[in-house]
């Protein structure tokens, strides 16, 4: 279906106050491109796909800078920010040249870079990309996982937060 033709009612600003409403976990997501170059984005659009096989995916701005190496490479990693990591989400999130420089980081499946102090780690091969209109959808099968104990980075209505555990 083509759904650039298509005439709709919610504009951008009214889209995203809504989706800001909705909480969401913070993920750094890293990979490398053609040429060896590592990159890294902080995406918050991450979801389950598949328990078996082992699915996942991550929506990516087609603008953002790092979208092509994403685009190039056989094999990304998704990171699960835990709390009191504003600051790698913030410096994954930015502009500057280096956002690996002074990050603690081991090569992972692929020879792609795992943040060492996450949360979770799912290290993937890219599965399918498909279009999503200016995002595109990564699905990525999941070849080697670590989970640690903490509680997770949240993201809600344009803040950081932190679960309320009993």
């Amino acid at each position: 279906m083509d759904i650039s033709s298509k005439k709709i009612g919610v504009g951008k600003n009214e889209f995203r106050a809504a989706l800001s409403r909705f909480p969401s976990g913070v993920t750094v997501v890293t990979t490398k491109d053609a040429s060896g170059r590592f990159h890294g984005i902080t995406v918050s659009a991450f979801a389950s796909v598949s328990l078996e096989p082992p699915m996942i995916l991550v929506c990516i701005e087609k603008t953002t800078g790092s979208h092509y190496a994403f685009q190039e490479s056989e094999f990304f990693v998704v990171n699960v920010l835990t709390e009191g990591q504003e600051n790698l989400s913030n410096r994954f999130a930015s502009q500057i040249p280096d956002k690996f420089d002074g990050v603690e980081w081991r090569l992972g499946f692929g020879e792609i870079p795992v943040l060492e102090d996450a949360l979770v780690t799912l290290e993937c091969r890219l599965a399918y990309a498909h279009e999503g209109g200016d995002h595109t959808i990564f699905v990525g099968l999941v070849e080697k996982s670590e989970v640690k104990d903490g509680n997770p980075l949240i993201y809600w209505h344009g803040n950081y937060r932190k679960l309320e555990t009993d």
